[in-house]
């Protein structure tokens, strides 16, 4: 039991550690995302999150935040999760192929006005890279959220686009980190709009 306690301690202090290490660099540029989302959903714009597994979960995680309400009532904000309609994914996936499943929902939602919330712990989700492109195109400004230095993600994101990589190798460091950073982001929106 000693063992696994001192286990568990040691991952919350991994945890602190990651997100100690991210204070510095992260606040400044969290802050330039939250006013690029602000002025597009204030200006009738919407939010288009993508990711692949616990990303997915934090796509949907955030745009619910922002559709329902995060710690304050206020009017209701335009976010999609791309990652929610089975019958898109499995068509697009069984026609097209799973790379295109994002790709072709920006194309068809995007609009230049919007912005893509592209999520990736590694950087290099080849779908998530592909709505990153599709999404350049219409003219969408990109927020990016990755570890691991970023991956393959730097080399599609201008200087107009913000990258939150979260300064960590590790998959659930990376992942708690950006879950701070989506309530950042739902916090600052919502300080914009009511404060």
């Amino acid at each position: 039991m000693k063992q696994l306690t001192e286990r568990i301690q040691q991952q919350f202090q991994d945890s602190i550690t990651t997100k100690q290490m991210a204070i510095a660099t992260l606040s400044p540029l969290t802050a330039l995302a939250v006013e690029k989302m602000y002025q597009s959903v204030n200006s009738g714009g919407k939010i288009l999150a993508c990711g692949n597994g616990g990303s997915a979960a934090d796509a949907q995680h955030f745009a619910a935040e922002l559709v329902g309400r995060f710690e304050r009532e206020r009017r209701e904000l335009g976010a999609i999760a791309l990652t929610t309609d089975s019958s898109i994914l499995t068509a697009i996936g069984n026609d097209y192929g799973y790379d295109e499943v994002f790709s072709k929902q920006v194309r068809a939602l995007g609009k230049p006005e919007d912005i893509l919330l592209a999520i990736s712990t590694s950087g290099n989700s080849k779908n998530v890279l592909f709505a990153i492109e599709a999404a350049k195109k219409i003219g969408m400004e990109i927020i990016a959220l990755t570890g691991r230095g970023g991956g393959k993600m730097n080399e599609l994101l201008g200087q107009q686009d913000i990258h939150l990589c979260v300064p960590s190798e590790r998959t659930a460091r990376i992942q708690e980190t950006h879950l701070l950073l989506l309530h950042c982001l739902c916090d600052g929106i919502d300080h914009l709009l009511l404060d």
